[in-house]
């Protein structure tokens, strides 16, 4: 997601550059044969078009507002994702005991917590199609990469492996029953999460409704024209392209929001959010050498905002 105020009119008026191609047509059509074919004999109360209008209106903000809920019930549930993944690294920093026997307990606290901070870009990369491997030897130990390139849903994998480490530091004593199931618990609201973002990957808007509205949406930019009889040349043309602008950018913009981990412009900032729970983490185990590395970093991951 490119997160940036001013979006170019070239990014926007692309959205629906082939639809208004064809509008544009139409209206210039319609204006330059209007007296060739007598189409002045044909005439439609402008009242007729407008209740098509009012209609159409109507299924758009139902559209969009459906649309906006799953956006932002992706960004709520990556919300928690960022607040769990600090707190699950918080619990096993405040629980985790020292023990005088010979447990190497910054390694294995290292190698989980840069499992977390990959199991966020791995999630984010397998909700939008991409390979969710990518970049992972440079937080993954060659045990656990070899692992969990054996599983095809490879963030449930790295929840896998937290909970063996678990296992491991209960049965060494780093843990006791009650703190293992408390971090237990963190890791459960991880798995959680990763469902609803994957319920709503998966479960796509009605196909039927978005036929309607493109029916109706067609249906009243055709008699538009009859109903702008008494306005020709230029000015029909331009008020027809305006007016089915408008509801065609409303229509697109819908079509965007209701899926938001496609890799587009409005998708949930998925690398963003990993980004910096990453920074958090590696100040949370002492990596002050990242954190100042990266602490006057000011790019913002563009996400192919122009290819789209």
């Amino acid at each position: 997601m490119l997160l940036k105020k001013n979006i170019p009119w070239t990014y926007i008026l692309g959205k629906i550059k082939w639809e208004i191609t064809a509008v544009a047509l139409y209206a210039i059509a319609f204006g330059l044969w209007h007296e060739d074919l007598n189409l002045h004999h044909i005439t439609i109360p402008l009242s007729i078009p407008a209740i098509i209008g009012t209609i159409i209106s109507l299924l758009l903000a139902f559209r969009s507002n459906q649309a906006y809920d799953r956006w932002w019930e992706a960004r709520i549930i990556w919300g928690a994702i960022v607040n769990d993944s600090r707190t699950l690294i918080r619990q096993l920093q405040a629980f985790i005991n020292d023990p005088e026997f010979s447990v190497d307990v910054s390694r294995i606290t290292e190698n989980f917590t840069k499992r977390q901070m990959f199991w966020n870009y791995s999630l984010g990369q397998m909700l939008r199609g991409q390979d969710p491997l990518k970049n992972a030897d440079q937080y993954l130990s060659r045990e656990d990469l070899k692992f969990v390139r054996n599983h095809m849903h490879v963030p449930n994998a790295l929840l896998m492996l937290h909970n063996r480490d678990l296992k491991y530091m209960l049965e060494e004593g780093l843990l006791n029953p009650f703190q293992q199931v408390e971090i237990d618990r963190t890791i459960t609201r991880l798995c959680d999460a990763m469902g609803k973002c994957e319920r709503i990957k998966n479960t796509v808007f009605p196909t039927t409704y978005s036929l309607y509205i493109n029916f109706a949406l067609y249906l009243f930019i055709v008699l538009l024209p009859f109903g702008l009889t008494e306005h020709l040349g230029s000015i029909l043309v331009l008020l027809v392209i305006l007016i089915s602008a408008s509801f065609l950018l409303v229509e697109k913009m819908a079509i965007h929001l209701q899926d938001p981990f496609e890799n587009k412009a409005t998708d949930t900032p998925m690398t963003t959010l990993a980004r910096n729970i990453e920074k958090d983490l590696r100040e949370m185990i002492r990596d002050y050498e990242y954190v100042k590395a990266n602490a006057n970093q000011t790019k913002v991951v563009k996400d192919n905002f122009y290819m789209l």
